[in-house]
């Protein structure tokens, strides 16, 4: 029996990252890992569906307690990955989708738990151009000019981040993209070895 992939895709805000991600568990390719955050609740988004909405003096207190495998601050607002939301899946051969960002990739792949480790599949989604990464955050219509103009200066941060990852996605149309990302879920399956328990 195998253990579980560990799907990490990061990409600026506007990339469609979080599209694919939860079409990928709507579909029953894998499970979808919640991010915890501390930022206000969006329209028609749900506490424990969408993110795990908390509020920073909890997100600090399990910080304390070592409940995350990465966390970050971005945009001002704190996101971290539950160890629950992944460690128990790889072990019982499920693989999981995790979407975050950069600085959360960077820790994920710092870390040393080798179910982590030999788990790990990552890749960067970004629109074929900036004008598109514009498009994208100001056809949104539930953020301010403020908060866009932000969200836009990091995208273009975060997208030199890109080469750090071993695959890149550079998106087109919705279905092409899916079809290129559950393809890469995969043909990583077929190429992890297969691993006996020794119990």
């Amino acid at each position: 029996m195998r253990t579980g992939i560990l799907y990490l895709v990061s990409g600026p805000s506007g990339s469609g990252k979080t599209t694919l991600c939860r079409r990928l568990a709507k579909e029953g390719e894998a499970t979808y890992a919640r991010s915890c955050t501390t930022r206000a609740m969006r329209p028609g988004e749900t506490d424990g569906e969408d993110y795990f909405f908390l509020t920073r003096a909890d997100f600090e207190q399990r910080i304390a307690a070592g409940d995350f495998i990465e966390h970050a601050e971005v945009h001002g607002n704190l996101y971290g990955t539950l160890r629950s939301e992944v460690l128990e899946h790889l072990k019982a051969g499920t693989d999981v989708v995790l979407d975050i960002d950069v600085q959360g990739a960077d820790l994920v792949r710092a870390c040393v738990d080798p179910l982590i480790t030999n788990a790990l599949v990552d890749l960067f989604v970004t629109p074929p151009t900036h004008e598109e990464i514009l498009k994208r955050l100001s056809g949104r219509g539930t953020d301010s000019q403020e908060v866009i103009d932000l969200r836009m200066k990091n995208a273009l941060e975060e997208i030199s981040y890109a080469p750090k990852y071993r695959y890149q996605l550079l998106s087109g149309t919705h279905e092409e993209d899916y079809e290129k990302f559950r393809s890469l879920l995969v043909g990583s399956r077929l190429a992890t070895k297969l691993q006996t328990s020794a119990g």
